[in-house]
């Protein structure tokens, strides 16, 4: 297990510049989600029914892992995004892995779907069905909240769907893109996806997605469908110096 987390590796890419992609949670919790950010100036978090994400403002300043022990509480597990310098030696590594983050670019076609519908609080349950069917990423019971899901259902079952997470300012993100088995081979995950962004351009935001280094077939679909790869990725598993606290993990 390495001393220190990988480093990032950027690549030149579409909106290159674009700062707010570098830390997109960050800018989401600081931006047009900062209602719903639990923490302070170095380190912001969702609440737990909402997303697991944990977001640090800079790896520069000696404060920020303090700040994030003091967050999430001490023997916590964390997921962390492109961190940067060591980390420290009290700290537990679980892990690190690769992700990519795509934008739109302008061969980009994004059109409705007709035959989706919107999904609330009221689908809840049959989301987080499709997604523990699936494992596209990361959904909680309130995740729905963060920006407009929709899906296609058949004879009643939620059989898929995709939807809006991390909104930095000028961006947001497709995410939660699902498909059951038996639908799968007829273009309803690329539909949906298409669908997302076309909501998203209408209102004035460009389009992005996150997807694990690993899942080589649907980073395939999204650069078919007018995405590009703008930046990789290392990400760390970590914990929390200390003993969790009875009933948390």
């Amino acid at each position: 297990m390495p001393d220190a987390a990988p480093a990032v590796d950027s690549v030149d890419a579409p909106y290159a510049d674009a700062v707010v992609l570098d830390n997109p949670a960050w800018h989401a919790l600081t931006g047009p989600h900062a209602s719903f950010a639990i923490g302070g100036d170095l380190v912001r978090r969702y609440p737990e029914d909402v997303a697991p994400f944990v977001a640090v403002r800079t790896w520069d300043d000696p404060h920020t892992w303090d700040a994030l022990a003091e967050l999430v509480g001490p023997g916590a597990e964390v997921g962390l995004s492109a961190v940067q310098g060591e980390i420290p030696g009290d700290w537990e590594v679980l892990g690190y892995g690769e992700g990519v983050q795509l934008v739109q670019t302008p061969a980009l076609q994004p059109r409705p779907f007709e035959e989706a519908v919107e999904l609330g609080a009221a689908d809840a349950e049959d989301m987080l069905a499709i997604v523990a069917r699936n494992q596209p990423g990361p959904f909680r019971p309130r995740t729905h909240e963060l920006g407009r899901y929709i899906g296609i259902r058949r004879e009643g079952r939620l059989v898929a769907m995709a939807g809006e997470r991390l909104h930095p300012e000028g961006w947001t993100e497709i995410s939660a893109v699902s498909t059951d088995a038996d639908y799968r081979g007829q273009g309803l995950a690329s539909r949906l996806v298409l669908d997302v962004a076309y909501h998203i351009q209408q209102r004035g935001d460009r389009a992005l997605l996150h997807a694990a280094g690993t899942n080589t077939g649907a980073i395939a679909i999204y650069e078919r469908l007018g995405f590009a790869l703008r930046r990789r990725t290392v990400f760390a598993a970590v914990r929390t110096p200390g003993a969790a606290a009875d009933g948390e993990v």
